[in-house]
């Protein structure tokens, strides 16, 4: 799997590392060379087996495949790309300014179009709160300056598939195309028909973070998963069936001994057998979905 560390605070997704920041690392997953352990996996596995087996035929499976969950970014940039480096400093740094006049008005509803014939009606963001949701900053370093909005659409890839989706298209200053966010707002994710697992009742089980993107092909997918200093680096595995892809994370070489304090996030590869399409995507210490993107990020998941 490829593989990208991104070194966070302690305190963020403590609990996952809990057992381990400070009275050490070890658990009973280790072999002699460093890996997880095949009697760790089977015990993984089959706690995942358990969470595919209660969302099949689930009313929450059903809610789902109802429903509207955002699996992109609800922000898009210009369709001709950021004019200079300070303008995408501004953009990772939420720094615009308004200088202009945004629609006080608009539609309550709006609809959510997979071209199937039946879509789905949802409540709409205005004007004011869309802005507010990503421009967060008002520093003195590079500004984009967001000139008027108007609403119009986009495509965004759903837990369903591509959707047509209304959005407000922000006018930026200097640029040909506008900056869009989505205005519809995502469905209430519905009761997990299955709880989450116990720490440490799994052989060392632990959550994946977020999904981070999926291969425009669907047979691979790239997740966030997080591990501490004294240790391998993660491990993601996959269980598929026709209905669901359940995920499953550990460690690997965890070792005994003083542990620094600090998170490591990872991006992991995961390659499956056949495309994602509309198959849920669960995680087996939640036994939830696996949800898109940074909380604190532009484009907040669905939970």
């Amino acid at each position: 799997m490829h593989t990208h560390a991104k070194r966070l605070a302690g305190l963020l997704l403590a609990p996952l590392l809990s057992t381990c920041l400070l009275a050490g690392c070890g658990n009973d997953q280790r072999t002699d060379d460093g890996h997880v352990n095949d009697q760790s996996l089977r015990k993984q596995e089959e706690r995942a087996r358990q969470v595919a087996d209660a969302w099949r035929a689930s009313a929450a499976a059903a809610a789902w495949n109802q429903g509207y969950y955002p699996m992109a970014d609800v922000m898009q940039k210009p369709e001709s790309g950021w004019h200079s480096k300070p303008d995408e400093h501004a953009y990772e740094t939420k720094n615009f300014v308004l200088r202009g006049n945004l629609p006080s008005t608009a539609a309550a509803h709006g609809k959510v179009d997979w071209g199937t014939g039946r879509p789905l009606t949802r409540p709409l963001v205005d004007a004011k709160k869309a802005y507010q949701s990503f421009a967060l900053n008002r520093s003195d370093g590079p500004r984009l300056t967001v000139t008027g909005a108007r609403l119009g659409t986009t495509t965004i890839v759903t837990s369903r598939g591509k959707a047509t989706v209304p959005a407000w298209l922000f006018t930026l200053e200097s640029y040909d195309t506008p900056l869009k966010r989505v205005a519809v707002t995502p469905s209430k994710l519905p009761r997990p028909p299955i709880g989450e697992t116990r720490q440490g009742s799994a052989d060392g089980l632990r959550s994946v973070a977020r999904l981070a993107g999926t291969a425009a092909d669907g047979r691979s997918i790239t997740v966030k998963a997080t591990h501490g200093s004294c240790d391998d680096g993660p491990v993601v595995k996959a269980l598929e069936t026709d209905q669901s892809v359940v995920l499953y994370a550990s460690v690997a070489g965890a070792r005994s001994g003083p542990c620094t304090a600090e998170m490591i996030e990872q991006s992991m590869k995961v390659e499956l057998r056949k495309p994602l399409a509309g198959r849920l995507l669960l995680d087996a210490f939640t036994g939830r979905p696996v949800p898109y993107g940074d909380p604190n990020g532009l484009s907040p998941s669905w939970t």
